[in-house]
C-alpha cells in the first residue's frame, strides 16, 4: 500500500473527527489538476485499492500511525503524546481492565495511576486517547462505506459490509465505555466542518443493532474469510454480547435474543471448543486456534507496536521473572492481580496462571511490581516452545470474540431469562470446566450454576481479555460496596466507589469544542 497517498487522505479525514473539526478541503471527490494531489477518487478505483483501505481499517485496532512502531502517528501528538500508548487495543485494555480486580499497574504515567484507583477525570490522557481512537476509527470506515457506496462489484460491497461491522464495533465501545452519549456521525454526513450533534444509549443501541442485523448476510460465511476479517459470526457474538448488556445500556432486557444469537454461533461452530490447551490461545501461534471467531493480528516483523499484544506481555514480566521464557527481550515490569482475584481459581485449574517467586500476594505497595502475583497467561512463545518472530514486539493475536464467551453468554441469559440452565448449557460449561482441569474432576450440574457462578466463571475464562469492567457493571459490583479489592478507591482494603465511575468521562477538550455535547454525569 503506497502510504504516503494514504496518509495525505487521513488528514483530510481528521477534518471530520469530532472536536478536531475546524477546516476541510472542499470538493474533495474532485480529480486533482495536479499529479501530487492524492483524493479519494484517486484512491478508490479498483476493488483491489479498496481492499488495501479495508486493511488500513483493520489495522487501526492494531496500529497507531503509518510508521511502526512509532514516528508517523495516526493521531496528531498535541491530542495524544505518547504515540505508542495511543494504540487502541491497549487503551481499550487499560479501560476495561485496570480499574477492576483483575490488573494493577505500578507506573506512575500521567493519567494511569488513577485506573488503579477509580478516580479519572475527563482531563485524563488515557480517557482522551481511547476516545479518540474510537472515533478515528468510525471517520475511517465512514469514508470507505462513502465511496463504496454505489459500486456493482460484489468483492467492494463485501468490503463496505466489513467495514460496516468495523464501525459498529467501534460504536459498540462509544456505548459501553461512554454510555452512548457521544458524537454521532455517519458516510450521511458529508465531510466539511460541522459539529457532530449527540446520541443517547437507546437510539446508539438501536443503531449497532440496525447495522449488525443489516449487515450480517453480506459478510462471508464462518470460516471462509481470511484471518483476521469478520464474517457473518463476528456480527452474530457482537449481537449476543449486545443483547447481554441490553438492560444495563437501555434499561430493556433483550436476554433472549442474547440466547438466539449465542446459539446461531454455537451451532455454525460446532459445539467443541478448541482440543489445545488453554494457554495455546494466548500465544504466538495462536493464530492456528479453530476456537477464536475474530482476532486482531499482531506479526513482530510486519505489525510493530507498543501497545496490543505487545504491551500486555511487556508489562505483565518483572521481579524475578526471566524475559526469554515469554519470548521477549525485557520486562516493563507494571502488571500484576489482585489476591482477591487470584482465591477466584480452584485447585487444579489450569487457568490460574501465576508468577508466585518473589512476588507477595497482598499488595501494601501498589508502585512495587513485586506487590501482587504475576500473571502468565499471555507469551510470545508458541505452542511447541519456539520464541515469536521478534523478541520486542510480539506474535501473538488478541481475540476479541472466542467461542467459549458464547457458552458463557447462553448460559447468563438462560438464567436472567428462565431462571435456570438448561442441560445443554450446562454441557456446554464442562466443556469450558474439562479442558480447564484437564479431567472431569471440575464439572458441575445445573443445581450449581447460579449467577454469581457465572460471573467468577467468566473472570477464570475471560481474565485479561477485555472483559471484567462490563461484567462488573452488569453485575452491579464495579462501583458499589458489596464486592471490592486491593485498591479500589485507593484504599489496599478497598472500599466503594461514586457510580459515575461507571461511565467514563467525554474529554474536556471535546466539550469545550463542541457545545452540542453534554458531559457524561459526576465529571
Amino acid at each position: 500500500m503506497n502510504n504516503k497517498r494514504y496518509q495525505i487522505l487521513v488528514a483530510a479525514l481528521i477534518g471530520v473527527m469530532v472536536s478536531l473539526t475546524t477546516s476541510c478541503t472542499k470538493d474533495l471527490d474532485t480529480e486533482p489538476l495536479d499529479d501530487d494531489v492524492v483524493t479519494p477518487a484517486s484512491i478508490y478505483e479498483t476493488p483491489q485499492d479498496f481492499k488495501q483501505v479495508l486493511a488500513k481499517l483493520y489495522a487501526g485496532f492494531a496500529l497507531t500511525g503509518q510508521q511502526g512502531p512509532a514516528g508517523n502517528p495516526d493521531i496528531p501528538t498535541e491530542i495524544f503524546q505518547d504515540e505508542g500508548r495511543s494504540n487502541y487495543i491497549r487503551q481499550f485494555w487499560v479501560a476495561q481492565e485496570m480499574p477492576t480486580d483483575e490488573a494493577v499497574v505500578a507506573w506512575n504515567d500521567p493519567g494511569l495511576p488513577e485506573f488503579n484507583y477509580q478516580n479519572w477525570t475527563s482531563s485524563n490522557a488515557n480517557v482522551k486517547a481511547l476516545y479518540y481512537r474510537i472515533f478515528y476509527e468510525i471517520t475511517m470506515a465512514n469514508e470507505f462505506i462513502r465511496q463504496a457506496e454505489g459500486r456493482d462489484n460484489q468483492k467492494i460491497q463485501t468490503y463496505k459490509a466489513e467495514a460496516r461491522f468495523l464501525r459498529a464495533y467501534s460504536y459498540w465501545h462509544a456505548l459501553d465505555l461512554y454510555g452512548g452519549n457521544v458524537p454521532f456521525v455517519t458516510e450521511e454526513d458529508d465531510i466539511g466542518a460541522f459539529l457532530p450533534d449527540q446520541t443517547n444509549a437507546g437510539d446508539l443501541f438501536n443503531y449497532i443493532e440496525g447495522e449488525l442485523k443489516e449487515i450480517v448476510e453480506n459478510l462471508p460465511e464462518a470460516g471462509t474469510n481470511e484471518y483476521g476479517r469478520v464474517d457473518k459470526l463476528a456480527a452474530q457474538a457482537l449481537l449476543a454480547r449486545l443483547y447481554l448488556n441490553a438492560e444495563v445500556y437501555t434499561g430493556e432486557a433483550r436476554y433472549a435474543d442474547a440466547i438466539t444469537y449465542s446459539e446461531k454461533v454455537i451451532d455454525q461452530m460446532g459445539s467443541t471448543l478448541d482440543d489445545s490447551n488453554y494457554q495455546d490461545l494466548f500465544l504466538a501461534d495462536n493464530h492456528t486456534a479453530d476456537e477464536i471467531i475474530w482476532a486482531v493480528n499482531f506479526d513482530g516483523v510486519h505489525t510493530k507496536t507498543y501497545g496490543g499484544t505487545t504491551y500486555i506481555i511487556h508489562a505483565a514480566v518483572g521481579g524475578d521473572m526471566s524475559p526469554a521464557d515469554f519470548g521477549i527481550d525485557g520486562g516493563w515490569g507494571g502488571l500484576r492481580t489482585t489476591p482477591q482475584f487470584v482465591d477466584k481459581f480452584e485447585d487444579g485449574d489450569s487457568r490460574g496462571m501465576f508468577f508466585t517467586e518473589g512476588q507477595s500476594k497482598d499488595i501494601p505497595d501498589i508502585a512495587e511490581f513485586t506487590n501482587g502475583y504475576a500473571v502468565t497467561k499471555w507469551k510470545n512463545i508458541t505452542s511447541d516452545g519456539q520464541q515469536g518472530s521478534n523478541p520486542t514486539y510480539v506474535d501473538t493475536d488478541f481475540p476479541m470474540f472466542r467461542l467459549a464467551e458464547m457458552y458463557l453468554i447462553k448460559a447468563e441469559a438462560e438464567l436472567r431469562q428462565n431462571g435456570s440452565v438448561s442441560q445443554a448449557s450446562v454441557d456446554l460449561l464442562n466443556q469450558i470446566r474439562e479442558r480447564a482441569f484437564g479431567d472431569q474432576s471440575g464439572n458441575i450440574q445445573s443445581s450449581d450454576v447460579n449467577l454469581e457462578w457465572i460471573l467468577d466463571e467468566r473472570a477464570r475464562e475471560l481474565y485479561w481479555e477485555g472483559h471484567r469492567r462490563t461484567d462488573l457493571i452488569r453485575y452491579n459490583q464495579y462501583t458499589s460496596g458489596d464486592y471490592v479489592w486491593a485498591w479500589k478507591g485507593q484504599t489496599q482494603e478497598g472500599t466503594a466507589t461514586n457510580e459515575n465511575y461507571k461511565l467514563y468521562p467525554l474529554p474536556a477538550s471535546d466539550i469545550n469544542a463542541n457545545p452540542n455535547l453534554q458531559q457524561n454525569p459526576g465529571y
